[in-house]
């Protein structure tokens, strides 16, 4: 299709407020985590409403996968600057991120006001399996989509998620790796060409938050602003990280607080990582969860929108599209490979399995069916059954 002259973008068939409608309706309802909420964004806004072309959300996933920070986030603000540049971004990742933001701070305030919150690991004993087929659903359709039969792709594919499940975190080596393979093997480059370095355009992210007065806040915000600009993997990988920070290191968190941390997020819509706002407010108040979350958010806004006007100029060239088309494969087996990763945490039991097993074929054979149905049908599931297992 893309002959290497630049193609130009069309006029977009949807108005600012719809995209920052559908990011602040995702982030309110969008369950699962990062993978769930990429493969939601691709259903809506590539396959059912075409708001967004395949090859745009390609080269979101892409540079999402580069950049650190989390990976859902990244993508909505990559998707918002398509059509309506430096605007659009910051729109739809602040629509997109503040519904769940919202939500953790107001769980802050009951967890500290009634001294934790029990009845939330019964919740995350069915949501948390439920989870793993919304996941396992959108892993697939992802790989059908993508790969297709591409006996490299597929290759890619096996090696990613086979890496992602022994490692247990997603390899930003093996993406570029995956992307240059591609690259030469199909469109390579001429000797003596000029080569655009991707690296060139990704910038550095220094302290966010160094004017906060309070050193308690200042402490805060430059452990998250850390965590938003050198960490891979999205929720997947940042977990461990903050653990070590938070609880270890920092001595902010008991291991029970933080255990409940991580259920807060998996429990809520939106992105995994806003458990960033859930401890900053444990931590040090509402100024610690608005910190933690800048902290968390501002470089995954910055790693993407900089970088932007470079994959948007240079997106439709074939040595590009062919780079982009190994990372879109690593990214697809990394997603395939956390479905494990998750899995093996949130399915302990004969029930928890079944439960995982029930949501792929209710999405499977009911394809219309909105997900927050079947996360809350879990929740009551895990409400009810899990007093009587742990009782058992």
């Amino acid at each position: 299709m893309s002959d290497g002259v630049d193609e130009p973008q069309g006029a977009p068939r949807y108005t600012l407020g719809q995209l920052v409608a559908y990011m602040a309706g995702l982030g309110s309802w969008g369950f699962g985590g990062p993978v769930a909420l990429v493969g939601f964004m691709y259903r809506d806004l590539v396959e059912r409403r075409q708001w967004v072309s395949e090859a745009d959300y390609k080269e979101g996933m892409a540079l999402a996968q580069l950049m650190p920070g989390p990976l859902a986030a990244q993508l909505a603000i990559y998707l918002g600057y398509v059509h309506y540049r430096v605007t659009g971004a910051t729109l739809a990742g602040l629509a997109f991120v503040l519904p769940s933001f919202l939500m953790v701070l107001g769980l802050g305030v009951a967890y500290t006001a009634f001294g934790g919150i029990g009845w939330m690991q019964s919740v995350f004993y069915g949501v948390g399996a439920a989870v793993i087929g919304i996941i396992a659903m959108s892993a697939y359709k992802l790989t059908t989509k993508n790969i297709g039969r591409d006996k490299l792709l597929w290759a890619i594919f096996l090696a990613s998620a086979a890496v992602t499940a022994i490692t247990r975190s997603e390899v930003v080596w093996l993406f570029l790796g995956a992307g240059v393979l591609v690259w030469l093997l199909r469109a390579p480059p001429r000797l003596g060409g000029r080569l655009n370095s991707f690296a060139a355009s990704a910038p550095l992210v220094g302290g966010l938050v160094s004017a906060v007065e309070w050193p308690r806040l200042v402490e805060i915000g430059a452990f998250f602003a850390y965590a938003g600009s050198f960490v891979f993997g999205s929720g997947l990988a940042i977990v461990p990280f903050l653990y070590s920070g938070v609880v270890q290191e920092h001595h902010w968190l008991t291991d029970r607080q933080f255990v409940d941390a991580v259920a807060v997020a998996m429990i809520t819509p939106g992105p995994v990582v806003i458990t960033t706002g859930f401890i900053g407010y444990l931590v040090a108040g509402f100024w610690g969860a608005v910190v933690a979350a800048l902290g968390t958010f501002v470089p995954c806004y910055l790693f993407t929108i900089l970088p932007a006007p470079y994959f948007k100029k240079h997106g439709k060239r074939p040595g590009i599209v062919a780079f982009v088309d190994g990372v879109t494969a690593a990214a697809i087996g990394a997603i395939t490979g956390a479905v494990i990763v998750i899995g093996q945490r949130s399915i302990t039991d004969w029930v928890t399995a079944a439960l995982a097993l029930a949501t792929v074929v209710v999405l499977w054979r009911f394809k219309k069916l909105p997900e927050p149905v079947v996360v809350l049908a879990a929740a009551l599931v895990g409400l009810v059954v899990h007093p009587l297992m742990a009782a058992g």
